[in-house]
């Protein structure tokens, strides 16, 4: 058996081309090793969380044996008790993990910016070009796509959570509360948890989280748990990161506010993004739904089909599918950009948003970390977290009808009565490609298994053609 400095200090003979493992300051690994493995993750995150976490698992585990499989699963678990992309906190945690503070800042920053970048470039093509036939044909194939997408999210999402009757029961709910009460999502989000958290002591099951993948062992790491960084918990560590993260988080905030004043976009849209970043259980399907609500129907900085379309763009770039909420920012801060160029306004909104959705990734990490231990024993806290992923399950169905309806006919009208607040379709405005394009996408994900990235390509394909003949 080998000791964890056998484990430092040789590389595996059976694995061809590892570094050399030693431990140099805090890190478990070299830096530049590791940070050429998160800049090789960060061009193949497509596909969502799961998608992104397999690549993950993939390279990490599998591939460079620097963690093993159940300790990668029980740093998952963690990210899963937080708000916001669980895959990109995965990222930082892992990081961490591997070379301590700034090993988790250059993999979580890493992780974001080559699809910040590709969607900042597809937002101004967006923009330039919206109104051509070019766009208009691949946005007619892309945003039917997006339904499919959607549909098969709730598909998977339930099939892995809803393993109780009560779960189910929690779900549809929660379905109903968003899409026919109008209940806002934080309320649904936070009476989920309590509802789990109470049904626990008569439902045992509910005290049980479910991972993602495997509890398989995996290959055996190079490097023993014992070996990975760590930090001492204490007070005074805890008071220094949430000071500093929270100045990080809101300095740029106070400037655009000094700058530009309490009532321009900016502000509005740098408080809200801040707020939904905290209320962002169950990954960016599930918050979507709230932001497609606030940013067509509170704020008015989208039209009502256009989240569809930001989303289809989001879908074809790395990183997590939460950067959707860049594009939110890009397109209402460029149609009322205030004293601003339009242009300007735009870079201006795009960068506000996607600081203040990322940020507080790191503070939730780098703070709680070193409780992570204390935190998976928590029964009442995985209870409350099982609650909140079954409500997810219906927080996605309601996107998915929100997306259709936007998608799939032209006009929709309201139904405002008493406690009843939702929308319905007009259907003599329905559109024959929208259709035939969505269940295109359906059969080609439910019945030939093809990826979301590959359904995209072939139904923009249709939709341009479709568009180019009529």
């Amino acid at each position: 058996m080998s000791t964890p400095d056998d484990d430092l200090g040789r590389p595996d003979p059976t694995t061809p081309g590892q570094p050399q493992m030693q431990t140099v300051g805090r890190d478990v690994i070299p830096l530049k090793d590791a940070t050429k493995a998160w800049f090789s993750i960060s061009l193949q995150t497509f596909g969502g969380p799961a998608g992104q976490i397999a690549v993950m698992q993939h390279k990490l585990v599998d591939e460079k044996r620097w963690i093993g499989q159940r300790r990668f699963l029980h740093a998952l678990n963690y990210c899963m008790l937080l708000p916001g992309p669980e895959a990109q906190q995965l990222a930082i945690y892992t990081g961490w993990l591997l070379n301590g503070t700034l090993g988790g800042l250059i993999a979580g920053i890493l992780f974001v910016l080559p699809g910040m970048l590709a969607l900042l470039g597809l937002t101004v093509l967006y923009l330039a070009a919206g109104d051509t036939n070019l766009v208009i044909g691949l946005f007619a194939g892309l945003a039917p796509a997006v339904i499919a997408i959607v549909i098969q999210a709730v598909y998977r999402v339930g099939k892995r959570s809803l393993t109780h009757r009560v779960l189910i029961l929690l779900a549809v709910v929660s379905f109903l509360a968003l899409a026919v009460f109008g209940v806002p999502f934080p309320v649904v989000i936070i009476a989920a948890g309590g509802v789990g958290w109470v049904l626990s002591r008569w439902v045992p099951a509910l005290r049980t989280l479910r991972g993602h993948g495997s509890a398989d062992d995996g290959p055996p790491p190079l490097i023993s748990d014992d070996a990975l960084h760590a930090d001492k918990p204490s007070v005074a560590r805890a008071a220094r990161i949430v000071v500093v993260g929270l100045a990080l988080w809101f300095t740029p905030v106070l400037l655009v506010t000094a700058l530009w004043g309490r009532d321009s976009v900016y502000v509005d849209q740098a408080l809200f993004f801040s707020g939904a970043a905290v209320v962002t259980f169950g990954g960016a399907y599930a918050v979507l739904a709230y932001v497609a609500q606030q940013a067509v129907e509170v704020y008015g900085w989208l039209a009502p089909g256009e989240m569809v379309n930001g989303l289809a763009l989001a879908e074809t770039t790395p990183g997590p599918l939460i950067m959707v909420t860049q594009f939110v920012g890009g397109v209402g801060a460029y149609r009322d950009p205030g004293a601003l160029d339009p242009w300007a306004g735009m870079l201006v909104g795009s960068l506000l948003v996607t600081w203040v959705t990322f940020v507080p990734c790191f503070l939730f990490i780098f703070l709680g970390a070193p409780y992570v231990e204390r935190l998976r024993h928590n029964t009442h806290l995985t209870a409350a977290l099982t609650g909140i992923t079954a409500a997810v399950v219906g927080v996605i169905a309601s996107l998915a009808v929100y997306f259709a309806m936007h998608t799939l006919f032209d006009s929709t009208e309201l139904v405002d009565s008493g406690a009843f607040h939702f929308e319905v379709p007009v259907l003599s405005t329905w559109d024959p490609v929208a259709f035939a394009v969505t269940g295109v996408a359906l059969a080609l994900m439910f019945w030939r298994g093809w990826s979301p990235l590959r359904t995209l390509g072939v139904c923009a394909a249709l939709g341009l053609v479709a568009t180019l003949l009529t």
